[in-house]
């Protein structure tokens, strides 16, 4: 075929100029979308489903490296199982991030106009984020494409869009009506500089040094206290010691009433079993409105719960500390201390300290009127799929959660993550839903006067009025797996592609994001939103750093992808680690891998350049010959079973080696003197070998080098489908 052989081959492989090409093909056809594929006949209509949706990326944001990998992962898995036949939809989709978006935009109207929020009001604000958001969406699109991703672009999802607003409506009604959203006073985390609230899982703990104060309140009070924050002491109510300490029992239960930093005080002991004897001195002061524990203390003993400090983070008690911003109050405090001879010691301790993720400023724990999920109240599940919770039985979103994944409904294969799923659920405390911005789902609910009304649409008659808080971004995104099939409405997506096959995010997202979407889907379909969830890792640099503006150590995915192709990258992220550890970047790795596509391209003209025609196979074949043909199907059964065991690591490698090391080394070079040789026979028999080899090899290998495989495909004289990504996988 030397003659024949399409001049595609005759230079290196240029993936820069076929990428972007094979993606088009792939979109034209319509092979993304698995009700094409049953169309077209390349997939049975009653065949086995697999889908799974895109954790979605910020809609402002841009393609990292962590994305890049965990789009490569997951596309690995979707185009072995749409080869294996099977019914496969995976969902794009993308995320306001409303605080981080809104946060973004107010950030260049006061640089560029010197104006707040509060100067262009609600409606012109939303409606610049919004334009923000849209304008930027293409961005991030693009570059999932870039990675190869094979996603259906026909059910795309936004979580701002207007079918997700009606399950976001839907949802929240359903769950208020059943008593477990509610309005309460509760400490919440509070942003000074985002000037909302954060839930719990978006409070990065960073370490750094502080000051253990221990003192007393004043000369005559009894009992000293040690603090890292004395200017909160100003708001204390109580002093709270172990039932069995033996140093304080005498005092539990008197009150006593003093001046601390020029504020009145009034001090009751109490006991408590949670206070730790070997802390400080083992009495803890009592500062209800700034503290989740203080609070709740304040909760058993019936304790008033005074708030000193505001929003702004500043002092709001009369005297010294008036209006004074938290840190110069502690000083202030530090030297009032001293000068009344009231400090006993000062000594230097490593703290966490509780920060925002995404504005970095130091949470402020403050009792505000927020909305809650009551994950601990009992309900009554109407329909449940969940073995050990009955349909028209009780639970609590705890008891349907633990129920997910301890009946193994949710498979976590990862030990270790498995505990930190129920480590969160033993500690889990009601989940704080409305946040103090814009920008985003807008609580679905109106007063006028005393009466309140919660629904999907604005009530009907004047005088109403609309929550001004909007609901936390986790929420939206808990309802992704159904919400994306078309729910509240009950449409074929979601009945056949729901419980959805595979969950792959990032471990730090756990919490946040997978723990709340078994919630949801639990409470509003009664299943489990889906059936396995694999945790990765994190990407780092080379050395097991994180990537860091101030390391100066980013990867560029797309730069990577320009320098040594897509296939590359994919390979550099994909082989050497498994599935939960973190992995080491390492672009010597993604070079090694330009060099194998170009390997893999230079095998594939080898091969048709020594074909004379597409060879059938003979009637019988030779021991070396089926040699060969044995072990080919040795490796696809290795393979297959790494990946049906999420061991993608192992499959791509030994993907990787059998057709550098077994095939080009080894079978390629033994057979060059069978094919320059005289016996017809001999010859036409390996020809039929190697070209089996060949087109097995890149079917292997399409999961996780889409688009050399399939632009080589392309161009082969003979193949059994259109496309090598909807090709059945050999075995």
């Amino acid at each position: 075929m030397s003659d024949q052989i399409p001049d595609i081959f005759l230079s290196p492989y240029d993936s820069e100029a076929n990428e972007k090409d094979v993606y088009a093909l792939w979109e034209k056809s319509g092979y993304f979308n698995p009700d094409t594929c049953v169309e077209k006949g390349v997939t049975d209509a009653d065949a086995e489903t697999f889908s799974v949706v895109l954790p979605p990326p910020n809609v402002t944001g841009v393609l990292h490296i962590g994305h890049a990998y965990e789009d490569s992962l997951q596309d690995a898995f979707v185009r072995y199982h749409r080869m294996n036949g099977k019914k496969t939809l995976w969902v794009p989709g993308t995320d306001s991030a409303a605080i981080a978006t809104q946060a973004r935009v107010e950030k260049n109207i006061r640089k560029e106009e010197n104006k707040t929020r509060h100067d262009l009001g609600r409606e012109e604000l939303v409606r610049r984020v919004s334009e923000f958001a849209k304008n930027s969406e293409d961005t991030i699109l693009s570059q999932v494409r870039r990675v190869g991703a094979s996603l259906d672009w026909s059910r795309y999802a936004y979580t701002l869009d207007e079918k997700r607003t009606l399950a976001v409506s839907t949802a929240f009604k359903r769950m208020y009506d059943a008593g477990l959203i509610y309005r309460g006073n509760r400490i919440v985390n509070w942003d000074p500089k985002g000037q909302t609230t954060i839930s719990d899982d978006e409070v990065v703990h960073e370490e750094r040094k502080g000051v253990l104060y221990t003192f007393k309140y004043s000369s005559d009070f009894p009992i000293a206290i040690s603090t890292t924050r004395p200017e909160t002491k100003v708001g204390d109510v109580a002093v709270a010691v172990h039932p069995d300490d033996t140093r304080y029992q005498e005092f539990i239960g008197k009150e006593y009433d003093l001046t601390f930093c020029d504020v009145p005080l009034h001090i009751t002991v109490v006991a408590d079993d949670g206070v730790d004897m070997e802390f400080g001195t083992g009495a803890l002061g009592v500062t209800p409105a700034h503290s989740h524990i203080d609070w709740e203390i304040a909760e058993k003993n019936d304790l008033p719960r005074p708030q000193v400090i505001n929003e702004y983070a500043k002092m709001m008690v009369s005297g010294r500390l008036e209006n004074l911003k938290v840190d110069a109050a502690r000083e202030a405090v530090v030297t009032w201390l001293k000068e009344e001879n009231l400090l006993e010691k000062e000594e230097e301790v490593d703290q966490n300290i509780s920060t925002s993720e995404r504005t970095g400023a130091v949470i402020e724990p403050l009792p505000k009127l927020q909305w809650w999920v009551a994950v601990n109240k009992p309900f009554t599940i109407e329909h449940s799929e969940i073995p050990g919770i009955a349909s028209g039985s009780e639970a609590t979103l705890v008891e349907v959660m633990r129920a997910s994944v301890e009946s193994e409904s949710v498979s976590m294969p990862q030990e270790r993550f498995r505990k930190t799923y129920f480590h969160w659920i033993d500690n889990l405390r009601d989940w704080c839903i409305s946040r103090q911005i814009w920008f985003g789902h807008r609580i679905p609910v109106w007063y006028k006067g005393d009466e309140i009304h919660c629904g999907v649409t604005t009530p009907e008659g004047e005088g109403w009025t609309q929550e001004e808080d909007v609901l936390d971004t986790w929420f939206s995104s808990a309802l992704w797996t159904f919400s994306t099939l078309g729910w509240p409405e009950e449409t074929a997506d979601l009945k056949t592609f729901h419980p959805t096959a595979f969950m792959s995010p990032a471990y730090e997202i756990l919490p946040l994001w997978v723990s709340r979407m078994i919630l949801m889907s639990a409470f509003h379909l009664g299943q489990v939103p889906f059936k396995t969830v694999m945790i990765h890792g994190l990407v780092r640099d080379k050395s097991g750093r994180k990537f860091s503006k101030s390391l100066n150590n980013g990867i560029d995915p797309i730069e990577m992808i320009e320098k040594y192709g897509a296939d590359a990258l994919r390979m550099g992220l994909l082989v050497g680690t498994a599935i939960g550890n973190d992995l080491r970047f390492d672009e010597s790795k993604v070079k090694g891998y330009k060099h194998f596509a170009n390997k893999l391209w230079n095998i594939t003209r080898f091969i048709l350049t020594n074909i004379e025609e597409v060879p059938q196979k003979p009637d019988t074949l030779g021991a070396e010959d089926q040699e060969i043909l044995d072990n080919l199907q040795t490796m696809v059964r290795e393979v297959s079973g790494d990946i049906d065991k999420f061991q993608l690591y192992l499959a791509a490698e030994k993907a990787y080696h059998y057709v550098w090391h077994e095939l080009a080394d080894k079978i390629l070079e033994e057979s060059k003197p069978i094919l320059n040789g005289e016996d017809t026979d001999a010859k036409n028999a390996r020809q039929y070998v190697l070209y089996e080899c060949l087109t097995t090899s890149l079917k292997i290998l399409h999961p996780f080098m889409p688009f050399v495989t399939e632009t080589i495909w392309q161009h082969l004289p003979e193949k059994d489908s259109e496309m090598l990504m909807v090709a059945k996988w050999p075995g």
